[in-house]
């Protein structure tokens, strides 16, 4: 089985070499300049990359469990050196937040604000933690039990606010425009799989004053569940 998976991984990377356009990458040996870095949940089912339709050079990725932004630096809260590079040594200046909906990670926190049981492999379990106040906050405030929507996508949604006030706070982000997304492919938000739904532009909530950033053409594609 491993040697037809090593097989099937070298095909696939073949086929992006294959994809790539001729030069694609010159421009960018010596360096880079990616306009977006983007804060997305790691999951198999959610590619940043392919999301975007981004091409080698335009997005700085950053990944992990819960879209998390931040990391505690000696007791203090501080911007993730993944997401504060880009935006101190590459001209990046914005920033892209994107959870998904059906998020396990948000499930997780969820289930431990509820008394139940929490991840016991130690890496996974802190991740969760870092969730925890989050997800508690958002119960306590945010999120309706007897909404349409399931509360763990309601507070997927919320977590995405909560990450976006957390980098907007860190004196790294500078003036960088913080925008928040969820992508969905559960009909949360609408019925298009892989459709990124924007639910927050600096701080910005309110579905008619998102609307007003966006052409007509994607007036759809701004929504909320909260």
């Amino acid at each position: 089985m491993s040697r037809r998976l090593l097989a099937d991984l070298l095909d696939r990377n073949d086929a992006h070499v294959a994809s790539l356009g001729a030069g694609a990458l010159s421009a960018h040996r010596d360096g880079q300049r990616p306009p977006v870095v983007s804060v997305c949940c790691s999951d198999s089912r959610v590619s940043q990359e392919r999301m975007w339709a981004a091409d080698p050079g335009y997005l700085f990725t950053v990944g992990n469990i819960g879209n998390r932004v931040s990391t505690d630096v000696d007791g203090e809260r501080v911007l993730s050196g993944s997401v504060a590079y880009p935006l101190c040594h590459t001209d990046t200046d914005v920033v892209v937040v994107v959870g998904h909906t059906g998020c396990g990670a948000v499930g997780a926190a969820l289930d431990a604000a509820r008394d139940g049981p929490i991840p016991t492999d130690p890496g996974i379990r802190s991740d969760v933690e870092d969730l925890l106040p989050i997800v508690e906050r958002g119960l306590d405030a945010a999120v309706s039990e007897t909404a349409a929507a399931s509360v763990r996508n309601q507070l997927v949604e919320y977590n995405v606010h909560e990450q976006v006030a957390l980098v907007r706070e860190s004196n790294a982000a500078g003036d960088a425009d913080v925008y928040g997304f969820v992508y969905d492919f559960h009909g949360a938000y609408g019925d298009r799989d892989g459709a990124a739904y924007l639910v927050n532009a600096n701080g910005t909530r309110e579905v008619d004053r998102l609307r007003g950033l966006v052409d007509d053409s994607h007036a759809d594609r701004v929504s909320t569940l909260l």
